[in-house]
């Protein structure tokens, strides 16, 4: 197990864009994963979050279920969460899953910030 993941935190208008800066998004890392939203989403006052998959090329269902505590914790704040630019593979899985019906998938992270910020 690794002790740390490569992430990328910044601000956009007010969006918070979380980009995962790994090829495997699985249980390896998934629990590291979801301590950086939970500090992330408890911490600063997140409203909207974009979830940048651009770099991710394998995803199991721990990293969905990282990515689905930011949405539950979003939730609760009335926030919103965007996927950007997730690749092939991983916005199969998404769609077979079927949570591409509450995760909204943005071919960019660009037209994810700009959706949120309309909200």
């Amino acid at each position: 197990m690794e002790d740390n993941i490569n992430i990328e935190i910044k601000k956009v208008d007010g969006v918070v864009i979380f980009k995962l800066l790994e090829k495997s998004f699985d249980a390896s890392i998934a629990g590291l994963v979801k301590g950086e939203l939970t500090v992330l989403l408890s911490a600063d006052d997140v409203q909207k979050l974009v979830f940048d998959l651009s770099e991710v090329e394998y995803c199991d269902s721990s990293g969905l279920s990282a990515i689905l505590l930011a949405f539950r914790m979003l939730q609760t704040n009335e926030g919103q969460i965007r996927l950007a630019a997730p690749q092939k593979s991983v916005k199969s899985l998404i769609q077979i899953s079927q949570l591409d019906r509450v995760l909204p998938i943005k071919n960019s992270v660009d037209e994810a910030v700009n959706e949120l910020k309309e909200i």
